[in-house]
C-alpha cells in the first residue's frame, strides 16, 4: 500500500486524547465516563462538534418530549 508505518503519530494522538485528559492527579474515571469524555475530545478536536450537538438536541428532544406523548390526544379549546 505504501503507507508510512506511524506509530509514532498514533501514539501522539493516544497521548492528547487519552493520557492527558485522563491521567490527571487525583482524578478517577469509571469506564463509561472515561468513554464519554473521550468521545466528545474527539467529536471536538475533529471539528464535529455543531454537527454532534444538534443530533443530541434532536435525540433528546425525542425521547424526552415527542416519544412521551405520542397517541395522545390534544387538548380542546
Amino acid at each position: 500500500m505504501g503507507w508510512p508505518i506511524a506509530t509514532g503519530v498514533i501514539e501522539g494522538s493516544c497521548r492528547f486524547l487519552v493520557k492527558d485528559r485522563l491521567d490527571a492527579t487525583g482524578a478517577r474515571w469509571s469506564l463509561t465516563g472515561a468513554e464519554v469524555v473521550l468521545l466528545l475530545r474527539a467529536v471536538i478536536d475533529n471539528g464535529d462538534f455543531e454537527r454532534y450537538w444538534r443530533y443530541f438536541t434532536e435525540l433528546d428532544h425525542l425521547h424526552t418530549h415527542a416519544l412521551r406523548y405520542q397517541g395522545q390526544l390534544a387538548l380542546a379549546a
